[in-house]
């Protein structure tokens, strides 16, 4: 099954995509969060054949949750309404940082964040996605 994976950021959302099998994430975009948001991500869904998503939930340093994360629990809500798919939370800690350390910086840090979560979720779930 292929999965989305979403880094939800206040201006930038990060895209990335696993492979039909669900092992592997690449990263696909960044997109703008703004009103057309949910509508690209439908239509990446479409396209790609998505079966699920997986979204960055952002908790702090005492593993509560971020200011952020409000906007997160809406944002999941409307992925939910619109798409009819379903959404996994995966913890997201500093993605950005360890993106930022592995490629640098740049135009597409969001989305390798975004693979990062992806990434994550695929590794712990493995067994549960490949039956």
């Amino acid at each position: 099954m292929r999965l989305i994976g979403i880094d939800y950021g206040k201006r930038n959302i990060g895209v990335s995509l696993s492979n039909e099998e669900g092992r592997m994430a690449f990263p696909v975009s960044v997109l703008n969060n703004d009103t057309s948001l949910v509508s690209s991500l439908e239509e990446i869904c479409r396209n790609e054949k998505v079966g699920g998503i997986v979204l960055g939930e952002s908790l702090d340093f005492e593993g509560k949750p971020n200011p952020i994360m409000k906007k997160i629990l809406s944002f999941k809500k409307q992925l939910e309404e619109k798409l009819d798919l379903p959404v996994y939370f995966e913890p997201e800690f500093m993605t950005t940082k360890e993106a930022s350390h592995i490629q640098g910086k740049g135009s597409q840090i969001d989305a390798s964040a975004a693979t990062i979560i992806l990434q994550s979720f695929l590794d712990k779930n493995k067994d549960k996605l490949n039956q």
